[in-house]
């Protein structure tokens, strides 16, 4: 009987230091170069790549998972995910709900619109502006200019597609993202100075993990430390933004 219940309880921790070696992630496939779906439905780009280099760093095995992302911290509370890592701002409001890492990417953000058509944010008074739901964005406009008409889209590429055809006056994301949108739109156009205004974009992007979950964000902060120390945070970030 002893010898059962021994073996009962090795094998139980064994599971849990398993577990412990498995992270779950979700993000929300609707921002490249951040993240997006290739042609086989696989999650890719830079947040994806560097959560991949922190499981290495960290020796663990992680497993990822597209999700809207007005569900991302709902799912993370509700224990189905162990981290989120989708392009998120560091926000004060967040941050009541879940722990951030350090940032591991600065943030700005910007509207674009049709080339010539705007100069400054003041001419986008009762303009119709696309954001995706439940982002920074979204909140930044609704919170600190009521004037602007706010759209809300379940992905950005709905909101550009319908800035092309006429149904929007300008989207509103960060600006590392536009960068990528201007690449490969000739005709679209900043409007006004890049927003980093530190209560919704000037603190950075960060992983989320549950609230309290200390040593989950700790492990990932030292192997972010480690990254950038041994030059492959900057490796990736030259793949996924070249200047």
């Amino acid at each position: 009987m002893k010898k059962w219940i021994i073996a009962a309880t090795l094998a139980s921790l064994a599971l849990s230091a398993e577990a412990a070696d498995k992270i779950r992630f979700a993000a929300s496939a609707t921002y490249p170069p951040f993240e997006s779906l290739d042609r086989e439905n696989n999650l890719v780009g830079f947040d994806i790549d560097l959560a991949k280099a922190l499981c290495q760093q960290m020796k663990a095995e992680c497993t990822f998972t597209n999700n809207a992302f007005d569900s991302l911290i709902p799912s993370l509370k509700f224990r189905r995910y162990d981290a989120v890592i989708s392009g998120m701002d560091i926000t004060a409001e967040r941050s009541k709900q879940v722990d951030f890492t350090q940032p591991y990417y600065a943030n700005s953000a910007i509207v674009i619109a049709p080339k010539g058509r705007f100069s400054s944010f003041a001419d986008l008074k009762e303009k119709r502006i696309g954001v995706e739901n439940g982002t920074t964005h979204q909140k930044y406009l609704q919170d600190e200019h009521p004037e602007v008409k706010v759209v809300a889209y379940d992905s950005y590429q709905n909101a550009i597609l319908d800035m092309k055809n006429g149904r929007l006056d300008g989207v509103f994301g960060d600006s590392a993202v536009v960068n990528q949108w201007l690449k490969t739109n000739p005709n679209l156009a900043t409007v006004g100075e890049h927003v980093t205004d530190p209560d919704y974009f000037g603190t950075g992007l960060g992983i989320a993990v549950r609230k309290g979950n200390t040593a989950l964000r700790d492990r990932f902060n030292q192997a972010l430390t480690e990254l950038k120390a041994n030059g492959s945070w900057q490796q990736l970030n030259q793949k996924w933004f070249p200047e």
